[in-house]
This record gives structure tokens, sequence and C-alpha cells, in this order.
């Protein structure tokens, strides 16, 4: 029996709970509150979130539920899977591909915004938020001082790399595309620049004039829903919008490869929607700081990119592309 705190942290805000515990039945079974004779008690904690490498399960949390009986964990981030037995990877892969559903509401302002945008269209993840920078730890030129404000009102003690350290960390490709850079590399992809470009991106999107200047056919929520529509949504429901989008757009690539990121490349493969991409930003950097520019930087990133923009290769769950593991086990 697994009770999910998950429900009071935002997780009933986007999906549904009650088709979430339904389709799990036989896999897992998920309660929404403890029973009376473990609602009194304090779990044991086993804390693994902060573990290197791949992670597994069945060696560092099996035996603590087994001793205690009634645990609460952090997940993991990487997990270790080829131990897993087979009913185990089955409630793995149909949590994650078949039991999570937006909320009604959602998924019907997701289909509204969706017929909104001009066909056919690419969804374009562009992440350079002022947190998102802050937390990259990176420095940049040439940045509007309203952009450079915001960078540092988020910076929260962390302190920019400086020197060697900030070129190195650059170099491997750890600092986010500015809007600029990215119209750059899907012009070096020869992706026309009157393509329709959905922005899946935050309300707090810096420097976006340096793509729209270059992609003239782009669209965001906030320009396509009106202001009363958006009204009350918190950035955890705005994003689901972004991923009803780019679930079901013609293409789409990710600056960065994050949850959301993870979760879209994850259903575009099982969908069978090939045309996805995660642009690299270490080759980019790599060979800016050799100072390429113009054609031969374009001849790089063409070349870095052309098998992947070709074959339109995704990232998913691999276990999970075996109709017979997605089976129900009981």
């Amino acid at each position: 029996m697994v009770e999910s705190q998950a429900f009071n942290t935002g997780f009933a805000d986007i999906f549904d709970v009650d088709y979430f515990i339904q389709q799990m039945e036989g896999f897992v079974h998920v309660v929404k509150e403890l029973p009376e004779d473990l609602a009194g008690r304090k779990p044991v904690r086993v804390d693994c979130h902060k573990r290197k490498g791949h992670f597994d399960y069945v060696e560092s949390v099996l035996p603590a539920l087994l001793d205690h009986i009634f645990i609460a964990i952090t997940p993991a981030m990487s997990q270790r899977s080829d131990r897993y037995p087979i009913y185990a990877k089955a409630a793995r892969c149909h949590a994650c591909f078949e039991a999570l559903r937006l909320v009604k509401h959602l998924e019907q302002k997701g289909s509204q915004l969706l017929k909104m945008i001009p066909q056919p269209f690419l969804s374009l993840h562009l992440r350079f938020e002022p947190d998102m920078i802050a937390y990259s730890q990176c420095q940049y030129t040439n940045l509007s001082q309203n952009s450079i404000d915001a960078i540092e009102a988020a910076r929260a003690g962390r302190i920019p790399w400086a020197g060697n350290a900030a070129l190195s960390w650059r170099k491997r490709g750890k600092c986010p595309l500015t809007p600029k850079e990215t119209a750059f590399m899907l012009q070096a992809l020869q992706i026309p620049v009157e393509t329709n470009v959905y922005l899946a991106s935050g309300d707090g999107l810096l420097e976006g004039e340096g793509f729209t200047s270059v992609y003239t056919n782009s669209y965001t929520k906030s320009l396509l829903l009106n202001e009363t529509s958006l009204m009350g949504m918190h950035g955890n429901s705005r994003a689901a919008l972004d991923y009803y989008v780019s679930i079901n757009s013609d293409a789409y690539i990710a600056t960065y490869f994050g949850n959301m990121d993870k979760m879209v490349f994850a259903m575009r493969a099982l969908r069978g929607l090939s045309k996805t991409l995660l642009l690299n930003r270490r080759a980019f950097a790599e060979a800016v700081y050799h100072g390429l520019h113009g054609q031969k930087l374009t001849e790089v990133l063409w070349k870095t990119h052309k098998n992947d923009f070709k074959t339109g290769r995704a990232s998913a769950l691999p276990d999970c592309f075996c109709q017979s593991i997605l089976q129900n086990p009981l």
C-alpha cells in the first residue's frame, strides 16, 4: 500500500487523482489517506535523493521497508532498473505512461490552446528565466538592464562562476542558451524563420525578443489566451498547458533537459512522434570558445545535430516499449 504525499503538494492540481488510483489498481494499492492503524505513527524516513550514481531501491529501500513496515522516501533522480522484477517495471511504466491524465479543466484549456496555434507548428521549450540563470551560476554579456536586475534579484546568495571556472563551466554546456543563441541554432538546423513556433516558456522569459525578432511567427499561451482565462493559474498549472501542447505538436525542441522535457520526450516517443530534439549546449559553447562564428559555427552545429534531427531520436523508459511489460501482471 502506498500513500502519496504528492496529492497534498500540487499533484492533484495537475493530474486526475482518482483516475491515477484507478489505473494503478492491480499494480500498486494507492490511498489518499493512511488507515487508522498507521495514521498515528511516524514513518521511518529513507532519504534517496542525495545518493550518487544510479540508485538501487532493492538494495537501499527494501531492507528498511521489511524492517519497519512503514517508511517515507524521497525518490532518487537516477534509478537502476536492471534488477527490477517484471511486475515492478510494469508498474513503473504504467504509472508514467498510462495512469497520468490532466485534470479535466486543464485538458480542456490545453485543447483550446492547441486549436488556436496555427498549424503545423514547432513547440520550443525555451528556458531563460531569472531563477534558471541564477541557479546555473552563469554570467552573460549584452543583456538589457532589466534582465540583469531580474537575474541579480534571483541569485539569492548564489555567486556566479568567474575566471577559468566560468569558462570551464560554460564549455561543459551548463549555461542556458539565450533566446538569440537559440534562434541561431534553429537557423543552423535549417528551420525556416517562417515556421510557426509555440514558446513553451514561463512568463518570466528574459530577452525573448532575441528569438521572436528572427522567428516572427511565435506564439505563447499569454498571447493566445485572454488574461481572465489564465487568472488564478499558478506556475505548475501553466506549465501543464505547455506540456499538453508539446506532446501534441508537430515537432518539439528543448533547450534544457528538465523534468518537463523528459516527460514530453518520453510521451512523444511512446506515441511515435519522432520529431523531437534536444539542442546540444555543450557543442555550441565549445565551438564559440574556439572562436567559431557565422557560417563555420553554423556548419559545426548542423554536423552535431543532423543525425538526431533527421531521425528524430527521442528518449523514454526503454523497458516500456514492450506491450507485454505494460500489461497488468495480476
